[in-house]
C-alpha cells in the first residue's frame, strides 16, 4: 500500500481528494482550488496596542486613524483582486460594539467578531443580530473547548460562517489538528454554521508546519477552506530582531504568507492591517504563480484574479 505523501504525490501539486468548497460570506468567496480562487486577506484592527485605540476598555479610538487604516487594506485588495476580510477586536462588550459598528461603516468588506472572551464575542453576537449583520460577520472561532451555550447563541443570532480553530490540547500535532476538524464539524453543522473555514492554529515558528500540514489534509479530507494567522510566526519569532535586525521583520512575515499560499491556504489572517501593503503583493504574486498551473489543468480563474490586476 501506498503512502499518504505517495497518494499526494500521485494527484500532482495542490489536487485534493475531495471536492473543494467555496462559501459567500457578505459577497466574499472562501476555498476552492489554488490557482482558481484567490487568497483572502484578513488584517486586524482594534487589537491590544493597535495604536488607533485610545481606550481599549470603553471602546474608544482615533476614528480617522482607525478609517484610514481600513481602507488601507480595501485599497490593496483593489489593486490586487485578493479580497478582504476585518478581524474586529474587542476588549470588553462595550468595546466589541462600538467598533463593530463603526468597521462596518467604513467598510463593505465582510467583519469577524474577535472578542477577547467568550462574554466580548457574545455581544459582538447581540449587534450584530439587532443590526441586521448577521450575513456578514464570521464569528472567530469555535473550538472543540466551545461551551454549547455559546454554539446556541451564534445560531440564535442568524450567524451562518464561523472560524474552527483546529487547536485540539490531546494532540497538537498535524494530526491532532484534523482530529479537532472532525471533533466539531457536527456540532457547528447543528448549530446552523454552514461556512466554516478552518484556522490551523500557527503559534509560532514550529507550529506553522504541523499547521501548512494540517491544512493541505483538511482541503483533502474535507474540502473545506483553511488557512489561519501565520502571522504569529513572526511574531513570536523572539531571536527575529535581535539577531537579524528591524529591517528583518516585514520581509519575514512576507514570506510567510507567500510560503503558506504555496501550501494552499485559502485564507490568512496577516495581524495589523496596516501591513495590507507588505502581504498584499507576496500573496498576489504567490496566486498568480498558481494560476498557471491551473491553466494548465483546464481551468482558468475569473477575471478579477490576481492575475489579471498587478501586471
Amino acid at each position: 500500500m501506498s503512502s499518504n505523501l505517495e497518494q499526494k504525490t500521485a494527484r500532482g501539486l495542490l489536487e485534493f481528494a475531495s471536492p473543494q468548497q467555496t462559501f459567500d460570506v457578505g459577497g466574499v468567496q472562501v476555498g476552492g482550488v489554488p490557482g482558481i480562487s484567490p487568497t483572502v486577506m484578513i488584517g486586524s484592527v482594534f487589537y491590544h496596542g493597535h495604536k488607533v485605540n485610545t481606550d481599549e476598555d470603553r471602546g474608544e479610538f482615533d476614528r480617522d486613524g482607525a478609517k484610514k487604516a481600513i481602507e488601507h487594506q480595501d485599497e490593496f485588495s483593489e489593486l490586487t483582486g485578493n479580497p478582504c476580510m476585518l478581524d474586529v477586536v474587542g476588549a470588553t462588550p462595550d468595546a466589541i460594539v462600538k467598533h463593530l459598528e463603526f468597521a462596518a461603516q467604513v467598510s463593505e468588506c465582510p467583519l469577524l467578531i474577535d472578542g477577547t472572551t467568550d462574554e466580548v464575542r457574545l455581544a459582538g453576537l447581540k449587534y450584530v443580530a439587532e443590526a441586521g449583520l448577521a450575513d456578514r460577520v464570521v464569528y472567530n472561532s469555535i473550538q472543540p473547548e466551545t461551551s454549547d451555550e455559546e454554539l446556541q447563541a451564534i445560531s440564535d443570532a442568524g450567524v451562518e460562517a464561523a472560524i474552527l480553530l483546529a487547536y485540539y490540547l490531546k494532540d497538537f500535532s498535524a494530526k491532532g489538528r484534523v482530529l479537532a476538524v472532525e471533533e466539531l464539524l457536527p456540532r457547528a453543522h447543528e448549530a446552523g454554521i454552514r461556512s466554516l473555514m478552518v484556522d490551523a492554529c500557527v503559534l509560532d515558528l514550529a507550529t506553522m508546519g504541523q499547521a501548512s500540514g494540517a491544512m493541505f489534509d483538511v482541503k483533502d479530507q474535507y474540502g473545506l477552506p483553511a488557512g489561519g494567522g501565520v502571522h504569529n510566526a513572526v511574531a513570536m519569532w523572539k531571536g527575529l530582531k535581535n539577531k537579524m535586525g528591524e529591517q528583518a521583520e516585514k520581509p519575514c512575515v512576507a514570506a510567510a504568507m507567500a510560503a503558506a499560499v504555496a501550501m494552499g491556504a485559502d485564507f490568512l489572517l496577516y495581524g495589523p492591517v496596516e501591513d495590507a501593503k507588505i502581504v498584499f503583493p507576496a500573496v498576489a504574486m504567490i496566486d498568480t504563480s498558481l494560476s498557471q498551473l491551473a491553466i494548465e489543468r483546464g481551468t482558468r480563474p475569473e477575471k478579477s484574479h490576481p492575475r489579471f490586476r498587478i501586471g
